[in-house]
């Protein structure tokens, strides 16, 4: 098991209980795939750097978690074909 983190950003017109069923979403597929959450972190509604969809805002979430590359597969599918997640970021923490 290694240690990783993904950044997510979702859209910014999202209700909060959207963006919690979101972030429950991402965790449940770590966890459903072997992986372990150890820290959720959210940032909150942040200005972009530049327009993604034409989206000037996003709601970001950083979630730490171990797992395997079965884990980081599947949670990598999920995401991309999740349409309130503007952008996303998965690392290998070392």
């Amino acid at each position: 098991m290694r240690n990783y983190e993904i950044l997510f950003i979702l859209r910014p017109d999202l209700t909060e209980e959207e963006v919690e069923a979101n972030r429950e979403k991402v965790k449940s597929v770590i966890t459903d795939n072997g992986g372990e959450v150890t820290k959720l972190d959210p940032m909150g509604k942040r200005r972009l750097a530049y327009e993604i969809q034409d989206y000037r805002e996003g709601i970001y979430t950083v979630i730490y978690f171990t797992g395997d590359v079965k884990t980081v597969k599947e949670l990598d599918r999920v995401v991309r074909i999740t349409e309130d997640i503007i952008r996303y970021l998965i690392v290998k923490n070392d």
